[in-house]
Order: structure tokens, then sequence, then C-alpha cells
């Protein structure tokens, strides 16, 4: 397996643990904003404390600061503001759902910038893992949501595949350590002041957690595979996401897992694998051609 592929199905495991520590800091009365601010600043410190001590290099970078501030506020700020509003005006499996149009707008992104082919089995992929994803987020209720809350929800999907183009320029020139600190800096700049600076002391350890695992281990390695994967591919192989979540939720919080949301957890896995296959048999083929 191309360890490009390994790391994004990592990190979208990483990722799908974000619902279970959410769970457990929102018992504490924690708002949204404030669970993101202390998500940010945690992992900062994190980060920060891995690249200076194990990587023995400054965190900090001054070269390119308006890329990285217009990639903490779309990535870090727009992303979630857009998200936990969606979640606000609607519900959960609404803003999940529509946070998986991600894969959609990465592959038209990804032909626009980077030229990344549109190839057939792609297509058959991101339409398995749209539907496979409608029947994950279970029972939504169109009928009580509102136009805005489609607005939003799209952005939220929308501002999530930029995140990939963003971070696929970045780590040409950087490191992708120090590409997520700037990130996640800019970003915590831009929720400061929607934060309340104080938080009960027994959400610390989830929120250290939430910081460590989805976000620290979670970004890094999506970073580290967008030096060798196609943002439209890695953002396909991403959807795992909700599968790993309601698997977790399934285990911890013996939250009902129905058939359909099995069958949907399946065609999520079976387009992250059809993804990767074809990518290995055209980089064998590009590879034929190369010898010949």
């Amino acid at each position: 397996m191309k360890r490009g592929y390994l790391f994004v199905f990592l990190a979208a495991s990483m990722w799908g643990t974000l619902g279970i520590f959410a769970t457990y800091i929102y018992r504490y009365g924690v708002d949204s904003f404030t669970m993101v601010f202390f998500r940010v600043l945690f992992a900062l410190i994190i980060l920060g404390t891995y690249i200076t001590t194990f990587m023995r290099e400054n965190p900090f970078t001054y070269r390119k600061l308006w890329f990285y501030a217009i990639y903490g506020f779309v990535g870090v700020f727009m992303f979630y503001t857009l998200y936990f509003y969606t979640v606000k005006i609607s519900s959960v499996g609404f803003a999940v759902l529509l946070v998986y149009t991600a894969p959609a707008f990465s592959v038209l992104l990804g032909r626009a910038v980077f030229g990344e082919p549109l190839s057939p089995e792609k297509v058959v992929a991101l339409v398995m893992v749209l539907f496979g994803v409608v029947l994950v987020a279970g029972n939504v209720d169109f009928a009580t949501i509102n136009t805005l809350a489609l607005v939003t929800g799209i952005g939220t999907g929308l501002t999530y595949a930029v995140y990939g183009v963003l971070a696929k320029f970045g780590v040409r020139a950087e490191k992708p350590e120090r590409v997520l600190f700037m990130t996640l800096f800019f970003g915590l700049l831009f929720l400061a002041p929607f934060t309340k600076f104080s938080v009960p002391e027994g959400a610390v350890p989830y929120l250290i957690g939430l910081a460590f695992f989805p976000t620290f281990l979670g970004y890094v390695l999506y970073n580290y595979a967008l030096k060798d994967v196609e943002v439209s591919r890695a953002s396909i192989i991403a959807t795992v996401e909700p599968v790993v979540a309601i698997t977790l939720a399934y285990i911890l919080f013996h939250e009902t897992l129905s058939c359909i949301q099995i069958g949907g957890a399946v065609l999520i896995v079976g387009g992250s694998i059809l993804v990767h296959l074809t990518g290995k048999e055209r980089r064998e083929e590009r590879l034929l051609k190369e010898v010949h």
C-alpha cells in the first residue's frame, strides 16, 4: 500500500474520534467556539513541543504569512464556524451529511487547480461514498431544514475541500508540521474574539485528547499524505471518518447501528478501496511507460 493512502486512512480514523470527545466535553457545558479554541490551543502546545524537541526546529516561519492567514481563516475558523452553526440551526446528521459534499468539491478543485484527471473510476467511487454518507448520516428530516442551513452546510463542505487544496500548496515548500502549526496559530487568532477563556477542570483531559488525536495526529498525517496523494483521492478516502465515528459511538455509547448505516459504511469503504486500487494501477502503468 502506498504510504500516502495509509496516512489518509489513519487521519480519517483520528477525525472519527471527534464526536466522542465532543460528546464528553459538551456534558460540562462548554460551548462550541470555546471547545474549538481550546482544541486548537492545546494542539498548538503539543505540536510546538514536538517540533522544538524532536525536530529541533522553530515552529514559526515568517515566510508567506498572508498564505497562513488565509489558510487559518478558511481551514480552521470558517470551517468550524459554518459546521457548528449548521448543527445549531439544523441537526448533527444534516451537518455531517453536507460536510461530506467535500469530495465532490475536491474532485472539481483538484481538476481545476492541479489538473488531476477525472477518471471514470474516481467518479464511481465519489458516487459510492456520497450515497454511503447519506445512509450513514441516519434519518435526517429534510422537511425541517431551512435554506440557510443548506447554504451554511454546503459552505462547510466547500471550506473542507479548500483546506485540502491549501494544504497541498503548503507542503510543497514547507514541512507538514510547520504548515499545520502556522495554520492553527492564525486560526486561534480568529477564534479568540468568540471564546470564553475558562472551562471546567473535568473537561480539560477531554480537550487535550481532542487536541492530540483528531487535531495534532489527524492533520499532521493528512498533510503528509497530500505530499504523495491527489487532493481528490485523499478527500474520497477520508470519508471513512463517519464509519469510524458510528462504530466508536456503537462501542462506547451503545448507540444503535442500523442495517442501512452498515450498508452505507460498506459503500464508503468500497469507494475508498476503489480509489486506492485504481490509483495503484495508474502508477504501475506510468512506471511501465517510463521503462519502455
